[in-house]
């Protein structure tokens, strides 16, 4: 498992509010599933079923980070997958910055 990026979006969750349901992160092979239906985003590693999954490689996730990779080009190009709940997808935005 990849921790800088289960740490990092770890704490980019707690920056924020709570993202209104839950998020399933699949980078390479680390999962990194955000749990923000409650008053806030509580972060695990946990394979669980979620509102929207985001599926991405590493590289693509550093890419969209610094700002190499836009990531609407990232999605229509296939670097990023995106299955489920598109309004929670946008919120990921926050996670990101």
């Amino acid at each position: 498992m990849n921790d800088s990026i289960f740490n990092e979006l770890q704490n980019k969750a707690n920056e924020v509010d709570a993202i209104g349901g839950t998020i399933k992160f699949v980078i390479d092979d680390t999962i990194v599933f955000v749990d923000g239906s409650g008053n806030k985003n509580v972060v695990s590693n946990s394979n669980e079923d979620a509102d929207c999954t985001i599926s991405t490689s590493a590289t693509a996730l550093k890419d969209m980070q610094t700002g190499d990779l836009n990531p609407m080009t990232a999605v229509m190009s296939g670097k990023v997958k995106i299955s489920g709940d598109m309004s929670l997808a946008m919120k990921v935005q926050s996670l990101m910055s």
